[in-house]
This record gives structure tokens, sequence and C-alpha cells, in this order.
């Protein structure tokens, strides 16, 4: 079947000047399948130096919302830089599909400079960030609030915190013990390196012992979780969100933060304790082995003096803060799971985020807690 002569006919633009004014007759056809062929002349009349521009829509045969659009965000660059723009011969479907168009052509603009010399730049940016962190915080602490909530409203689910637990801290043992042990014996071949120019290799015991314990014990591990155990969290989440899941449990009347996310910040702040004290066995077992292969350190001086170097406050002060660093990343992973929208791309944005923000977070909270134990001498 042959084509019409209105489908056929391509989009066009007739340009003529009249009283100083920039007259732009849009003829044809401004739709999707050839308003490629336009689009670039409407870029140069946007950044064309006619202050008055008129766009009649009388001689258009066919618009669809491609057309609209292109349009429309010429009218709004024009209008952005300061140009009178006037719409003539247009009819309901015309202003219809403008106005449709119209939040989407705007997002399109470039954004106007706070200052022409940039001054305010570096100051817009900090306060757009500040902004920012203020509103993720404010929600971080509304996901905790609203965690709690929820589970005393419908009751505590030990099964779903007993199988959080198994995927969170029974699953990472492997992976928690080897870094640690791997860090600890690194720490103990370095150590006694330099301290052998000093003629005092035993000494290595006394830095990895409160090493360990005090610091690279519970860091990397909650490290290693924020990756593991975050990332899979906020993945989880967020596919339930991505399958409307989420908004099932809205509906059949149960709160989705507290189904969802408390069994995971208990079972977290269950988990990530438990495994800081493997972490530090392993992380002293390394240590004791490279002290013995590299300084001739025996076991059993290894442990006498690590007895008589560390107390019960060394090993506290390292487990104080778990708790504190597992609710930080179960609070984040969860946020950033029902952030995420409905495509592939927002998943992987809202995990990447997820496990940057855990770690930075995590990192925070140990210089925190330093300053805190060395302001209190504990």
């Amino acid at each position: 079947m042959a084509e019409s002569s209105s489908t056929r006919a391509a989009a066009g633009v007739e340009e003529s000047r009249s009283d100083g004014a920039q007259e732009l007759a849009l003829t044809g056809n401004w739709t999707t399948r050839g308003i490629a062929q336009v689009d670039s002349r409407m870029r140069e009349v946007a950044d064309g130096s006619a202050d008055n521009v008129i766009f009649d829509f009388g001689p258009m045969e066919n618009i669809d919302t491609a057309g609209a659009f292109v349009i429309r965000r010429t009218v709004e660059q024009l209008r952005q830089a300061g140009k009178s723009v006037e719409l003539r011969n247009t009819d309901a479907n015309d202003e219809t599909l403008l106005e449709a168009v119209a939040e989407a052509a705007g997002q399109n603009l470039p954004e106007k400079p706070s200052s022409s010399f940039g001054l305010l730049t570096p100051f817009a940016a900090t306060g757009r960030f500040v902004f920012t962190a203020l509103g993720q915080i404010k929600d971080a602490f509304g996901i905790l609030g609203s965690a709690i909530a929820g589970s005393s409203g419908h009751g505590i689910s030990i099964t779903a915190i007993t199988a959080q637990i198994d995927r969170i801290g029974v699953g990472a043992i492997p992976v928690v013990l080897l870094m640690n042990a791997i860090i600890g014996a690194i720490v103990a071949q370095q150590g006694a390196f330099q301290l052998r120019y000093f003629g005092a290799e035993i000494f290595v015991v006394d830095l990895v012992s409160v090493l360990v314990l005090r610091e690279t014990g519970a860091l990397i591990t909650a490290i290693m979780i924020a990756g593991r155990s975050g990332s899979a969290i906020t993945a989880e989440i967020g596919s339930m969100k991505m399958r409307e899941e989420v908004d099932a449990l809205k509906v059949i009347g149960l709160n989705p933060t507290g189904v969802l996310v408390f069994p995971r910040l208990v079972a977290m702040m269950i988990s990530l304790p438990l495994l800081t004290v493997a972490a530090d066995a392993a992380g002293l077992g390394g240590a004791m082995v490279i002290a013995n292969y590299y300084s001739d350190i025996s076991y059993t001086a290894f442990i006498d003096r690590m007895q008589n170097w560390i107390d019960l406050s060394t090993v506290l002060a390292g487990l104080i803060k778990t708790p504190f660093m597992a609710l930080a990343i179960g609070v984040i992973a969860s946020m950033e799971g029902l952030r995420v929208g409905g495509s592939a791309e927002s998943l992987g944005q809202r995990v990447t985020a997820s496990v940057v923000k855990s770690i930075f977070v995590v990192i925070v909270l140990d210089g925190f807690f330093a300053i805190f134990y060395a302001s209190i001498g504990f």
C-alpha cells in the first residue's frame, strides 16, 4: 500500500524575517521517524542571535511527542537565554503535547552558572554535598526507627535472624580468617625487619598483639563484611524493590522495613563481633608463625610475652566498636537497597554506593573510637 503524501512529507523549517523577528514555519511531519533531520537545525535556532523568535505551527502536517520535545526544548533554551518566543497557529493537540514534554525538555538544559567567573562553584558544590549528606543521614535514622517499630508490630522472627546470621556470619568465616591471618603475618614480618636493626625483635609481639586486637581485627573484618554482606543486602532488597515485592508487603499490611531490614540488622550486630574474635585469633596466629620463622621467636615465648603485655581492655577496645560498625553497615546497605529504581543500572549504582559508603563510615567510626579511647586513657 502506498503511503499518503502526509506521511511522506519530511519535517522542515522555513525561515523568514519580519520586523526584526525570526519567523520559523514548521512544515511536514514532526514525528519520531523524521525528527532527526531537523534536530540540528533547531539547535542552531537555540544558539542564534535573534531576540524575538516566532514558531508557526500552521504549515505542520503532523506531530508526536518526539517532535514536541524538540520544539519545547528549543523554546525553553531560548527563554532561558532571555529571548522572546511566540507560538502561532497551535491547536489543542499541539498544546497538550508541548505541555506533556515540558518537564523532560527542561531536564536536558544545562545548569546556569552561579557566577560568570565560577567563584561560587566550590561553595555551591560543598553546599549540595552537605545537603545530600544530611538528607541521607536523616533517611538512615528513619530506616533504623522504622525497622525497630516494624519488628515490634508483627513480632521478631528468630528463623529469619538465624538465616541471616548464617549468610552474613558463617559464610564469611573463611575469607575473614584468611585476610586477617595474612595481615597479621605482614605486620609481624615488617615489624621484625625494622626492629632487627635495634636488636629488639621481641617487641614485635607487643606491636602485633596491640595492633591486631585494638585495630586491624575489627577494622579489616568490618571492611570485608561491608564488601561481602553489605553488597548482598543491597542487592537482595533492591531486587525485591524492582520486582515490586516490597510494595506487595505493604499491600498485605506489613512494614517492609521491619520485615526485611530488622532481621539483617540484628544478624549483622551479632555476627560482626563474633567474626572479630575469630579474626583476632587468625591475625595473632599468622603473626606467631611469621615471628617463629623469621625471628626465631618460639610460640611459647610469643604467648608468654603477649600475656604480660595485653589485658582485657586491649581486647574490649576492639570489640566495643564492632556493633556500631555493624549497625552502620546494615543501615547503609538497607537504605541503598530501598532506593533502587526499576533498572539494572540503578541496582548496580546502589550496590556500588552501598559498599563505598559503608567502608567510608567504618573507617571514620574507627577513627572516632581511637580518638575517644585516647581521650579517656582506655
